[in-house]
């Protein structure tokens, strides 16, 4: 049935999300519309965590670029996720990349992994490893991909030395290795960083 109501959608909506598991940064969500006369020329894209950082690149600036294509991007902070939780932040982030992408009525949106939004607002599916076998999901993961590595990259001239640039906020040996020589900085989720026992890192 649920297939049934996306083939009569009047625009199938991809979304993905990306930055459920870094320390720093927000957790950030895409929703995309792209027009079937445009997936020729899109060739074969996959989930964007399969792809080099130069191909999701060149494809970011293909998907960004053209007329063909629709996206809106959602972002909850580090500050959001300590609030509500990381799971009710992702949503957050899902909801309002619809709510910029502002869909037609009439839209199915098709989210990747095995849960649906709450209080969407449009008929929807959850299709586990759905960027990898829905083109406007795909397209959506690179978009979030790299649209959130771009401003961690961003964010390593606001708070140097913890090397943000390289690891985007994920928990990796460098990384831990700054926060117990620096300690959280405002981009830190203190809820992420207290199971860690990081000094600081009070909730």
């Amino acid at each position: 049935m649920q297939a049934l109501r996306a083939s009569k959608a009047r625009a199938l909506v991809g979304i993905d999300e990306v930055g459920r598991g870094p320390l720093a940064g927000p957790v950030m969500a895409c929703a995309c519309i792209i027009k079937p006369e445009f997936y020729p020329e899109l060739g074969k894209i996959n989930d964007s965590k399969k792809l080099s950082p130069k191909k999701r690149e060149e494809l970011f600036d293909l998907l960004s670029n053209s007329p063909h294509v629709r996206y809106g991007i959602g972002e909850i902070s580090a500050a959001e996720i300590d609030r509500i939780n990381i799971l009710q932040a992702t949503f957050a982030a899902m909801r309002r990349a619809v709510e910029n992408l502002r869909p037609p009525e009439g839209a199915f949106v098709l989210v990747d992994g095995n849960q649906k939004i709450p209080q969407l607002g449009f008929g929807q599916e959850a299709v586990v490893k759905g960027d990898g076998r829905s083109l406007c999901v795909a397209a959506a993961s690179i978009l979030a991909k790299v649209t959130r590595d771009r401003l961690l990259v961003g964010m390593e001239t606001r708070y140097p030395g913890y090397g943000f640039a390289r690891h985007k906020g994920y928990g990796t040996a460098e990384h831990t290795s700054a926060l117990e020589r620096l300690g959280p900085c405002p981009e830190h989720r203190i809820s992420f960083l207290s199971l860690f026992h990081f000094a600081g890192a009070k909730v």
